[in-house]
């Protein structure tokens, strides 16, 4: 009896795996013919067009991914020049391709942060040790003084696929040598702190500051926050204040002459340049020779 019930128990078990094994195979067959039957079919065109962009999916031309954009592309010619990572070069070859010209579409844009407050330029309310996250810590109210400035938490660095951010000292910072200007940083950023650039020279002056507070307030917290004194705007056209903070009009922007006054008279050293030669920033004037507004 007791041999009887093995051969049954493994007769039932051999029973119950090519049971198995039959569904498996029956279901890869359906799968299959479904894959051919529902297969949607790619114009030739868009596969070669999409042959020749680089294949990164990383949204910065407005479209989910390559393929999507590679499709708009053959609708709509005038969408070529929207592939930061691939460049001119890739544009180039696209119009080729498609027997077009290529327009001048202008100088590539590239990410620039509204911010150059590093750990010790800052002053911080508590250690956080909530969720490594600038997203999460951005919810709390009490990460740090300055509720404009980067959380240098690296949401913009883990982001970006090419390896162009990295946080140095709490600051997140570009190296223009391998950013593409694809746009993942910026949107990344929750304080929206990366705003993408058209640089038309290697190097470009901003205003690396985000602080929309009274001059006095960002002084007593940050060394060097941008105080709306307006010194700027009395030196070249190209800045604006506006709600206690700087900005540069990048289309009267030259470097030279009035905005090169305006770097230089800046009393919190605020006024940055940016860019793969960029010198570093100019040391802010001590606290006590600032004159700011309440």
């Amino acid at each position: 009896m007791m041999i009887l019930a093995e051969i049954s128990g493994w007769w039932y078990g051999v029973a119950a795996g090519l049971t198995m094994l039959g569904l498996g195979g029956a279901f890869a067959i359906v799968l299959l013919i479904a894959s051919v039957k529902l297969k949607v079919e790619v114009a030739p065109e868009v596969e070669r067009i999409h042959q020749v962009l680089p294949h990164l999916d990383c949204g910065g031309c407005g479209f989910a991914g390559c393929m999507e954009y590679a499709k708009a592309i053959l609708q709509d010619p005038g969408l070529i020049g929207k592939c930061s990572p691939g460049g001119p070069a890739t544009s180039a070859k696209i119009a080729e391709m498609l027997n077009l010209q290529v327009s001048d579409s202008g100088p590539q844009k590239r990410p620039i942060v509204h911010c150059r407050a590093h750990t010790d330029d800052r002053t911080m309310y508590a250690e956080y040790e909530g969720i490594q996250s600038c997203t999460a810590a951005n919810a709390l109210a009490n990460v740090q003084a300055c509720a404009f400035g980067c959380l240098g938490l690296g949401d913009c660095t883990r982001a970006c696929k090419f390896d162009a951010l990295h946080v140095v000292d709490g600051l997140s910072t570009v190296d223009y040598n391998k950013c593409t200007g694809c746009t993942a940083c910026s949107k990344a950023c929750p304080r929206n702190l990366i705003e993408m650039v058209p640089f038309r020279f290697e190097n470009m002056m901003t205003v690396a500051c985000s602080s929309k507070e009274t001059g006095k307030s960002t002084r007593a917290f940050c060394k060097v926050g941008c105080i709306g004194c307006g010194v700027c705007a009395k030196q070249s056209d190209a800045f604006t204040v506006e709600d206690n903070l700087a900005r540069i009009n990048f289309e009267k922007y030259q470097p030279c002459g009035q905005t090169e006054a305006a770097y230089n008279k800046c009393p919190t050293g605020v006024i940055v340049y940016r860019g793969k030669s960029a010198p570093a920033p100019r040391q802010p004037a001590r606290k006590e020779e600032v004159a700011v507004k309440a």
